[in-house]
Order: C-alpha cells, then structure tokens, then sequence
C-alpha cells in the first residue's frame, strides 16, 4: 500500500489542526508517524482513513483520492485510532 498528502490541511474554527503537510510512503515502506501533542498526527491519520474530510490538499492511498474513492480505502486499510470513534457515535 502506498500513501502520498499533497499540501493536506485541516482547519477547526480558527484552529489549524494539520498545515499544508506534504509526505510519501511507497509500498512496503515502514514508517513511523512521530510528533508532540498537537502536533496533527491524529487529524492525518482520521484524514487517511476516511473518517474526516481534509479542508484542502489531497491525500492518496493505493493511488486512490480520499475523498473520492472513501470506501475502496476503507477496504484495504487498518486503523485503530486512540479513542474508537465507533462507540461515541452510537451511544449518546
């Protein structure tokens, strides 16, 4: 699986969450996503996997657009974020 984020940003309110962040991972490559509190590396993973669209940039897995093609990524990635966001979203 392959990854690529062009100038992928993600702004809450007036709170920049990820910066026009730029990056490639090509198949096979093992990398490690590293960084303090804050720092955005929730909000890209969230962004990769499908779960929140970006404000601007794009982001590529399989060479597939996120934005376009949610579910096919769904099906070829794992991901399980720190808190899952399954249970808040069906239980009040």
């Amino acid at each position: 699986m392959s990854v690529k984020v062009q100038q992928l940003t993600k702004v809450y309110g007036e709170q920049i969450a990820v910066n026009a962040i730029q990056f490639e991972i090509a198949k096979g490559e093992i990398v490690g996503f590293l960084g303090p509190n804050g720092a955005g590396k929730s909000t890209t993973m969230k962004i990769l996997s499908g779960y929140i669209p970006p404000t601007s940039g794009q982001a590529f897995v399989c060479g597939m657009d996120v934005s376009e093609n949610e579910l096919a990524i769904k099906s070829r990635i794992g991901y399980l974020p720190e808190s899952n966001p399954l249970y808040h979203d069906i239980c009040p």
